[in-house]
């Protein structure tokens, strides 16, 4: 039997069941949303685990529900999109999609990244406004980085399936911890401070930031109200894409809080004023005329990555701050927070504030992401 036969027949047994978990990418699915649905930031935004980095242009990324179409045909009801809302013909514009994967998922996934005969394969659903040639992009991120693109094409307005085997090579490094190991891309454009007219495209080599792919023909960053969409994202050990894995939402979404975690109700707006469900209480105690401790536990629904940063907001809405509560545990003032005790990737087991109420009572945000 054939190796590329061998790996088809993987897949039969992974849609009968057999086999779960292939995909290195986490909510390629576009399902779980904990920021919101829709932002004007480059970076983390919207969908969990897929940002949308961009410059020059200005770009609105959001999650949006699919209701038609070939995605929709093979079960997905969301995808990601990138909305150009102010033009560019700089040189330095850019606009790509990114999801970084944690190195020891990489090093432990059966692919032998340094092995030219070892492969993985990207694949996912794609949609533009605009007609043209884009790329895949993938940079390997410990010892000397390397850099791997592949060219593909749309027509306007119209989905298309994308599949992209990749080989190994000897000069690629993953280390087996919790650091990038290889960071996904798809890229809707790069101006030319990033491409060249000669790139060597389908081959590793030696990561250059200005000969990132080739030249772009079309320019998405330059052309009025350009979208461009995203869904079903997978990479996967292997030659051929298997189908999709749709997964259950709680299990996505305990993956997604492995990076990011809010106490929100999902689908309420971070600092949504008067928001109580959700929000962790206290009773502060005094350990001195000026300094209190409340007993504020917050317990991560899954370890975090690494010991994630915080951000507090009150049940009033407000950033840093956390309420002192009133009757019917509604915001009443706010109190800065001066010091947090972590259990690491677990949790919150206290914080310090500079003054006392019966009860105290706020949100979290924790960011663990790479």
């Amino acid at each position: 039997m054939s190796r590329a036969r061998e790996i088809a027949d993987l897949g039969g047994s992974a849609d009968a069941g057999g086999i779960t978990g292939r995909s290195l990418i986490i909510n390629g699915g576009m399902t779980i949303a904990q920021r919101g649905t829709s932002s004007t930031s480059s970076g983390y935004g919207t969908v969990d685990r897929t940002r949308a980095e961009f410059g020059g242009a200005s770009v609105t990324q959001s999650q949006q529900a699919l209701t038609s179409g070939s995605p929709y045909d093979a079960g997905h009801r969301n995808f990601f999109r990138c909305a150009n809302t102010s033009t560019s013909s700089a040189t330095s514009a850019y606009l790509q999609i990114n999801q970084e994967i944690e190195a020891q998922n990489v090093a432990t996934s059966g692919w032998d990244a340094t092995s030219s005969s070892s492969f993985i394969t990207m694949s996912f659903w794609a949609r533009s406004s605009l007609a043209g040639t884009y790329n895949v992009l993938l940079k390997s991120h410990d010892g000397t980085a390397q850099g791997f693109s592949s060219a593909f094409t749309l027509v306007a307005d119209t989905w298309k399936k994308i599949e992209v085997t990749i080989s190994g090579n000897s000069s690629i490094t993953i280390n087996n911890d919790n650091g990038i190991g290889l960071r996904c891309y798809v890229v809707p454009f790069l101006g030319s401070d990033y491409t060249t007219s000669g790139h060597t495209s389908d081959a590793w080599q030696t990561l250059s930031n200005t000969n990132l792919t080739p030249d772009y023909a079309q320019n998405w960053a330059n052309t009025a109200s350009a979208t461009f969409d995203l869904t079903g994202w997978k990479v996967e050990i292997g030659e051929v894409a298997t189908t999709f894995e749709h997964e259950d939402m709680g299990t996505t979404l305990a993956k997604c809080q492995r990076y990011y975690f809010h106490t929100y109700k999902l689908g309420v707006a971070i600092g949504t004023s008067g928001t109580s469900n959700g929000a962790a209480y206290c009773r502060p105690s005094s350990s001195g005329a000026v300094t209190w401790h409340p007993n504020f536990v917050v317990v991560y629904p899954t370890p975090m990555r690494a010991t994630p940063a915080l951000t507090f907001y009150s049940i009033g809405g407000t950033v840093d701050r956390i309420s002192h509560v009133s009757s019917g545990f509604s915001h009443g003032t706010n109190d800065s927070v001066s010091a947090v005790y972590q259990m690491g990737e677990r949790g919150i087991h206290g914080i310090t504030i500079s003054t006392s109420s019966n009860i105290m009572g706020g949100h979290v945000l924790a960011n663990a992401e790479l």
